[in-house]
């Protein structure tokens, strides 16, 4: 965990607040309430695009702000300023007493401390000078041009955030934390007389640039990004219909997010819009199938020190053998609900209140060899890479896009197909789990997920999984 100290200098020193002070505003703010919390933000943020052989956008952001949050049975009153002031935590106050009016709270427990560091405290945007960064990308997309002749367009990017919170409750419990977070993303089209396909890599984490610029570790993402594209190039229509799926691991976990992971928020659940809701202590998966979501694993994208409640995250077993043990919960849905925070809570910026988000959602691995699964399937679907999908949390149902999918043919991979899509029913789909394979893998570090109109960095993880009948969508004949 960042020492305090860190982000003292950001929000104190720097501005001329004095933090005693904010902290008696604080707990005269939330007297009478249940919960509640003062959220302070710094943040810097830089991205750089190369497209087409040149620069095509480049921008620098700074931004800071702190909002306010009062909390009375299940009634939030929430205010935000970008002034870091005592004057604007003064007026934000008045704002959020409004939510107690005639009600006596009793204040929640506060989260528990923690010493635990996941990531550096380093600001990844002071570590390359402009001109290396625009000099890479510049680099990346000659090499991806040389590579294949099929190639006609190229798209490199650079981005990275480093933010700083720090959270004040009313009983003058502080915490905070030093975010950093970079991504490097190529994507290109090829093609071959009037066909065009495209393809796609990005890497990230939170941690410096240097883990991912060496030549042998961009190279590899363009060579990965060419060879989408050339897959897809070859591509064949998908059939329609009921089959047996296969899922490769690590990225594919996002179907594993969307269908099954939201569903698990405890926000939903409380208020029964879930297709999850009391289902606690039942069977929603096949045996063998544990899905846990997991906040402490060092430098993925997903991970955090401490929500943005304060309470440290956790490794919180979702669903264990099958059988549904619990659920994801911020600091309100938990108090409601009878169950404790599990560091859980987040939020984009400081604009906004905090809820039930996921960190890094995966499934533990099996005991079967990848190649075993793809052998078990006589005809059915390989699905490598996913894009976009769509999910209805209170009836579970999903709809998938493949990037990257095959025919399987006798146990083996056959043609790549194009215009796959995958349609089911989240609390179904894990029932039709007939095969977990050993080679659990996480997201290569891109995923951001949105809820609610707020968006939060997040990863996903899989074995190879085979799923039996699960109707595609498809575009052949």
């Amino acid at each position: 965990m960042t020492d305090i100290s860190r982000t003292d200098d950001l929000f104190f020193s720097r501005t001329g607040m004095e933090p005693e002070r904010v902290s008696r505003q604080v707990g005269e703010a939330l007297d009478g309430s249940d919960d509640g919390e003062l959220f302070l933000e710094y943040s810097q943020s830089e991205s750089i695009t190369f497209d087409d052989g040149r620069v095509r956008n480049a921008s620098f952001d700074t931004t800071q702000g702190f909002g306010l949050r009062a909390v009375a049975g299940e009634a939030t009153g929430y205010a935000h300023s970008t002034e870091l002031s005592e004057a604007a935590i003064s007026r934000a106050s008045e704002t959020v007493r409004a939510v107690r009016t005639g009600k006596g709270g009793t204040v929640a427990e506060p989260p528990a401390n923690t010493n635990r560091d996941l990531y550096t405290d380093v600001n990844p945007l002071g570590e390359m000078e402009f001109e290396a960064k625009v000099k890479l990308l510049a680099e990346i997309d000659a090499y991806a041009r040389d590579s294949d002749p099929r190639v006609r367009q190229v798209t490199a990017s650079i981005a990275g955030t480093w933010q700083a919170v720090q959270i004040l409750r009313g009983d003058g419990e502080r915490r905070g934390d030093i975010r950093p977070l970079v991504r490097l993303n190529v994507s290109l089209m090829v093609g071959q007389g009037d066909r065009q396909e495209t393809g796609s890599q990005g890497v990230g984490g939170r941690a410096l640039y240097d883990q991912w610029i060496s030549p042998d570790k961009w190279q590899s993402q363009v060579d990965e990004a060419l060879r989408q594209a050339l897959v897809n190039l070859e591509s064949v229509p998908a059939p329609a219909g009921e089959m047996p799926i296969v899922l490769g691991p690590g990225w594919p976990g996002v179907l594993l997010h969307e269908a099954i992971g939201h569903g698990l928020e405890g926000d939903f659940n409380r208020k029964k819009t879930s297709a999850f809701a009391n289902l606690l202590g039942e069977r929603v998966a096949a045996p063998g199938v544990t899905v846990v979501d997991d906040g402490t694993l060092r430098d993925r994208r997903g991970s955090i020190t401490i929500d943005d409640e304060g309470t440290p995250s956790g490794a919180n077993v979702l669903i264990e053998d099958g059988i549904l043990t619990g659920y994801m919960q911020d600091r309100l849905n938990a108090r409601l609900m009878g169950m404790a925070p599990t560091g859980n809570g987040r939020r984009e910026s400081f604009a906004h209140a905090p809820m039930p988000r996921m960190t890094n959602t995966y499934m533990h691995s099996g005991d079967r060899d990848p190649e075993e699964v793809l052998k078990s399937v006589k005809n059915g679907l390989y699905a490598v890479n996913f894009g976009g999908g769509q999910v209805d949390i209170t009836s579970g149902k999903f709809v998938f896009s493949a990037s990257e999918a095959y025919m399987i043919e006798d146990g083996k991979i056959g043609a790549p197909v194009k215009g796959a899509t995958l349609i089911g029913n989240g609390p179904d789909v894990l029932t039709r789990v007939k095969m977990i394979g050993n080679d659990m893998k996480l997201d290569p570090g891109v995923g951001t997920c949105g809820k609610d109109g707020q968006g939060v960095p997040v990863g996903v993880g899989q074995p190879t999984l085979m799923i039996e009948n699960l109707t595609v969508g498809g575009t052949a004949a």
